[in-house]
């Protein structure tokens, strides 16, 4: 039977009188994209700090295969990182940056770093003190992929990056998945965790609400629509899934839809439908309905 590549047994994590991360149970599948969610403050940050052995659990461990996370020598030839705030030496260059990271890892794949420069569009010549909030994270971005570690941890990994190198990222996280490697993705991108994640993780108030797949997840958020039409409103009062309607215009229909669209389809198709918009919910608005106001 093949270890989880990350594993948190009671994992609790307490600063002072204010209780971060509670008996947290958690097994991470080798070779998964597992998503790591929560509202603000629920504990995100907590669990990385203690799988990264950059603190000390009050009770209860972190495993990364069979190392324990607080063994950091040993684990962290098994572990790359990408921060939430990259920071930088700001007088070497990202080359000289790329080349220590990878100096002190356990190992770097020469060629695919090459490739990752190129397909981030990153100038390894420069001064990282010139770079830009999003070159710094392209920095890390590369570091962490172009090592031979077989779990990558990633904190907000796509902040500070346009939508063309997020697409860039999505492609590299696949490419992980396919060698094998266990990704552990900590993101407020909805967008980001439905494209490459494979299960999610959901934390509130440091405690682990559920585990599921994004499957299940986009079953269960609501997307938020607006039509408008010429003529009869279309009767959207018994489809399925359909929620919230509201006459927004004089011709508009603003409404939320959950789960298999077709019966909403059906209903549109027959109106005379002249424009439509489709916004999908941020993950504040997915803990919402999972929770309640009291997720915020």
């Amino acid at each position: 039977m093949q270890l989880p590549a990350l594993r948190a047994e009671n994992l609790t994590k307490r600063y002072g009188r204010v209780l971060a991360l509670d008996a947290l149970d958690l097994e991470v599948r080798a070779g998964e994209v597992f998503g790591w969610l929560g509202p603000n403050g629920a504990g995100k940050s907590t669990t990385i700090r203690l799988l990264l052995g950059l603190a000390r659990p009050t009770a209860g461990r972190a495993m990364v295969f069979h190392v324990d996370a607080a063994d950091v020598t040993v684990a962290h030839h098994l572990l790359a990182h990408v921060p939430a705030d990259v920071a930088l030496w700001p007088r070497m260059t990202g080359g000289e940056i790329l080349d220590l990271l990878g100096n002190t890892g356990p190992g770097v794949d020469l060629k695919y770093r090459a490739e990752l420069i190129e397909r981030f569009e990153l100038d390894p010549s420069r001064v990282a003190g010139t770079y830009s909030t999003g070159n710094r994270q392209k920095v890390a971005l590369i570091a962490a992929f172009a090592t031979r570690a077989p779990v990558l941890v990633l904190d907000e990994p796509t902040s500070g990056l346009d939508p063309l190198m997020e697409m860039q990222f999505r492609r590299v996280v696949m490419r992980a998945r396919a060698d094998g490697r266990t990704v552990f993705l900590s993101s407020h991108r909805l967008a980001d965790v439905e494209a490459v994640c494979d299960r999610v993780g959901i934390l509130r108030a440091g405690r682990l609400a559920e585990v599921t797949t994004v499957g299940e997840l986009r079953t269960r958020h609501r997307t938020r629509i607006t039509v408008t039409y010429d003529g009869d409103p279309p009767d959207l009062g018994w489809a399925a899934g359909v929620d919230d309607i509201e006459q927004t215009g004089p011709s508009a229909l603003t409404f939320t839809v959950s789960g298999p669209p077709g019966p909403m389809l059906r209903e549109l198709a027959a109106t005379e439908i002249t424009a439509i918009s489709v916004r999908e919910p941020t993950l504040e608005e997915v803990f919402v309905d999972y929770y309640g106001t009291a997720a915020r």
